[in-house]
C-alpha cells in the first residue's frame, strides 16, 4: 500500500495527543461506542478470567481500557506497548494510581517486534491498533504472534475500525452513515479532517477476515461482541 504513513509518522502524531486521548469526552470521540466497549471489555474478561493476573495492552495509548478493567479485577500484571513514549509514561501513571499490588511493564515499539515472552498472557487488550497493519502477510503475521503470546485458555479482546466487503454498503456505513456522525460532532471540515487521516494512516479489513483469520492461525473460538457501523469489537479464544 503505497503513501500510507509509516510507524515513525504515527508515533509522532499520538506523541503530540497525549492529553487528548487521557480524556474519554475528546480521546474517543471519533470512534463509535467507546464507552460501551470499554466497560464491555472490563465486564467480559473480568467474568471469565475471576482469577486474572497477566494482561497485555498493545498500543495501549494512555491506558484508559486498562483502568476500566482495574475497576473490575485488581491487582493485575499489566505489559503496555506503544509506539509513543509519551503515551506509555502518560499510561503507567494513571495505572500506577489504581492498580495496587500490581506490576505494570513498559515496552516502547511496534507489538510484532518488542521483546515478549511466550505463552504468558492471560489476557491481550488490542483497540483500535490492528487497523495500523498494511499487507495480507502482515495481519497472518500479526494473529500468528499475539496467538503465541497467550497461555491455553487466553484470549485477544478486539475493538477496531473495519470495512464492510461489498463496496456498495462500504460507501453506505463509512463514508454516508459514519461520516453523518461526524459532522454531528462538529461540521463537514470536521468529517473530512477525520476521513483525510484515517486514509493517510489506516488499512482496516472486514470484519468476517479477521475472524477467520484468527481461527486459521489456531484460535479455537471467536465471537463478536458489538458492531456500530464501521466499528466492531470481537474476542478469540486460544
Amino acid at each position: 500500500m503505497k503513501n500510507k504513513s509509516t510507524l515513525k509518522e504515527i508515533e509522532k502524531r499520538f506523541d503530540q495527543d497525549v492529553e487528548r486521548f487521557s480524556k474519554l469526552e475528546t480521546g474517543q470521540q471519533t470512534t463509535l461506542d467507546a464507552l460501551f466497549n470499554m466497560n464491555l471489555f472490563a465486564e467480559g474478561i473480568s467474568t471469565t478470567y475471576p482469577d486474572l493476573r497477566n494482561v497485555l495492552d498493545i498500543g495501549c495509548g494512555a491506558g484508559n481500557y486498562d483502568i476500566q478493567l482495574l475497576m473490575h479485577v485488581s491487582p493485575l500484571d499489566i505489559t503496555l506497548v506503544d509506539l509513543s513514549k509519551p503515551m506509555l509514561e502518560k499510561a503507567k501513571e494513571r495505572i500506577t494510581a489504581v492498580n495496587k499490588g500490581g506490576t505494570i511493564h513498559c515496552l516502547q515499539g511496534d507489538f510484532r517486534t518488542v521483546d515478549l515472552e511466550p505463552g504468558k498472557f492471560d489476557v491481550i487488550i488490542a483497540t483500535a491498533v490492528l487497523h495500523h497493519l498494511r499487507e495480507e502477510d502482515d495481519w497472518k503475521e500479526a494473529f500468528a504472534r499475539l496467538y503465541g503470546l497467550l497461555r491455553k485458555g487466553g484470549s485477544i479482546w478486539i475493538f477496531d475500525l473495519v470495512e464492510q466487503a461489498d463496496a456498495a454498503l462500504q460507501r453506505l456505513i463509512y463514508q454516508d452513515k459514519y461520516g453523518d456522525y461526524l459532522k454531528s460532532l462538529k461540521d463537514e471540515g470536521y468529517r473530512d479532517h477525520v476521513f483525510d487521516y484515517i486514509e493517510k494512516e489506516d488499512s482496516p479489513r472486514p470484519l468476517m477476515y479477521q475472524l477467520d483469520l484468527l481461527k486459521e492461525v489456531g484460535f479455537t473460538k471467536v465471537d463478536i461482541l458489538h458492531k456500530n457501523l464501521c466499528f466492531a469489537s470481537f474476542v478469540a479464544f486460544k
